[in-house]
């Protein structure tokens, strides 16, 4: 005898909507890779946002330099310790599986974008384009926004505000850190931001088609 299936890592109600929202955000991603590819410079909005925010200072630069903690290793990897620490807590396996597989590819993505696209910044080996910081925070946040909606039960309106609200937060508190510590240009933020709201749903589903194939040849193999 088998127990209930178990919780899917992307609700059903919310597959057409992330699936339009990864396709337009796969289309962003690389609309600003074709423009900015081999560049070494700022667009003439990159100029006017940089100007804004580049080289704060104290305190505005000591919570720029902790949110960009989040983005390194250490950081990176405790953040997803604790997530699928939870995941598992609340007994939801293939959130945990989506908050390793999930975040991971979004990071390789931008990393592998950013050969492909060569643009840099203070240098050519400073390669920026998408920025994988923003992608992480990104990506990690739209895990436990899909976590909370199949926790508290949401319709699908709620569910995807929730989900977006997520995903602007973390993009932006990320973003903002990369170009106020001088790491991104804003285009290289939306970029990683994009590649985040890409990968993440498609992921989700793609965990959700393998644990259901995987339940249907189990159920087929006991009959």
């Amino acid at each position: 005898m088998t127990g209930p299936p178990a919780p899917a890592a992307l609700s059903p109600s919310l597959r057409a909507w992330s699936g339009l929202m990864a396709a337009l955000a796969a289309l962003v991603v690389v609309v600003l890779g074709v423009l900015y590819a081999d560049d070494s410079e700022p667009g003439a909005v990159d100029a006017r946002i940089s100007a804004a925010v580049d080289g704060v200072g104290p305190p505005w630069r000591r919570i720029a330099l902790a949110t960009d903690f989040l983005g390194e290793p250490v950081g990176a990897a405790t953040l997803v310790v604790a997530t699928v620490t939870v995941c598992l807590l609340l007994r939801r396996p293939r959130a945990a599986v989506l908050a390793v597989v999930g975040v991971g590819m979004a990071v390789g993505t931008t990393t592998l974008l950013k050969y492909l696209v060569g643009r840099t910044i203070h240098g050519d080996d400073n390669l920026s384009y998408p920025s994988g910081h923003t992608a992480f925070l990104t990506a990690l946040a739209l895990v436990v926004a899909l976590l909370a909606t199949g926790r508290l039960g949401l319709g699908r309106t709620a569910a995807a505000w929730l989900v977006l609200a997520a995903a602007l937060l973390a993009g932006a508190a990320m973003g903002w850190a990369q170009v106020a510590l001088g790491a991104h240009y804003p285009t290289d933020v939306l970029g990683g931001w994009c590649t985040a709201l890409a990968v993440v749903p498609a992921t989700a589903w793609l965990v959700d088609r393998t644990a259901d194939w995987k339940a249907d040849v189990g159920q087929r193999e006991r009959r």
